[in-house]
């Protein structure tokens, strides 16, 4: 009932007359910044509707319920241990023991491919609201971002588990894990609203990246250790998810970090492509409606 009021209340004040020009947005900068952040306030109550309207039509029909956030990672990390003992993977030696260091790194991995599709996703789920409502679309983004987050919670609760089992010991630096785990996301949604216009316009952009993202995943050290030498050790090196999954996965467990300089870079460089991604969603936007229309 209060999603249902608050899209009245939005449809009801909706007083403008929107017009297309040829003139672009960007010409006028500080304009377009001001109400960038003014969309972003406007958003929040909206978006936080969303997602508890989400998040119980998710759930409400699902025997297992939030059973589903944990299946997937934990099946993955149960394959990928039985094929790593059983000899089939060599993955060297892990500072944990490796079920809970794939757990982890896994539930890593997973987080960031959600922050990656929730701007496709938050398109697709909301269709009829965009095509019917004017409101700040920033809302549909946060939502994804809010569900997202709330999945990493349940994924976590497993991880401590397994934590607890195998009885690995946590550094004090767990308190700033948080800070690589959400750069990680911030990155993903990034890359992902950059992607926004040529995702919804070019097909062949969907397929492709559906093809690229087992290779990523590959080229990520998340079922195995950042290696130190060879080939593999230089691509690995230019993966700007590296510095992100060794910093958020030595915070948790040994507190050492062995590459802080390439973490602190890949926030700066994901702080500028948040803000990139955003421009080119909120210019895109528009136009993706008319197409939705």
């Amino acid at each position: 009932m209060r999603f249902a009021r608050l899209i009245i209340k939005l449809h009801k004040e909706q007083k403008t007359e929107v017009v297309y020009t040829p003139e672009s947005r960007i010409r006028q900068p500080l304009k377009l910044l001001q109400e960038m952040h003014n969309d972003l306030q406007a958003s929040r109550e909206l978006a936080w509707c969303l997602l508890v309207r989400d998040i119980r039509s998710q759930y409400r029909r699902s025997f297992l319920g939030i059973t589903w956030a944990i299946l997937p990672p934990a099946l993955t990390a149960a394959g990928l241990t039985f094929a790593s003992n059983t000899g089939v993977l060599n993955i060297g030696k892990t500072d944990i023991p490796y079920p809970a260091y794939v757990m982890l790194g896994t539930v890593l991995w997973q987080t960031f491919i959600e922050a990656f599709n929730s701007p496709q996703v938050a398109i697709n789920t909301s269709r009829p609201l965009l095509a019917q409502v004017k409101f700040p679309h920033e809302a549909i983004i946060l939502t994804q971002l809010g569900q997202i987050l709330f999945n990493l919670m349940l994924k976590l609760v497993f991880v401590v588990l397994l934590f607890v089992l195998f009885r690995v010991s946590v550094s004090w630096t767990i308190i700033f894990a948080p800070l690589p785990i959400i750069t990680l996301m911030l990155l993903g949604t990034s890359i992902g609203l950059l992607l926004i216009p040529l995702t919804n316009l070019v097909q062949d952009v969907s397929r492709a990246m559906e093809v690229m993202i087992p290779v990523w995943f590959f080229l990520t050290p998340v079922v195995y250790p950042a290696p130190s030498g060879g080939i593999l050790s230089f691509v690995v090196k230019l993966n700007p998810v590296t510095p992100l999954f060794v910093t958020a996965r030595e915070m948790i467990t040994t507190g050492v970090l062995s590459q802080p300089l390439g973490f602190l870079l890949m926030l700066v460089i994901t702080l500028i492509i948040l803000m990139l991604g955003w421009l080119v969603y909120r210019l895109a936007m528009p136009f993706l409606i008319e197409r939705i229309s």
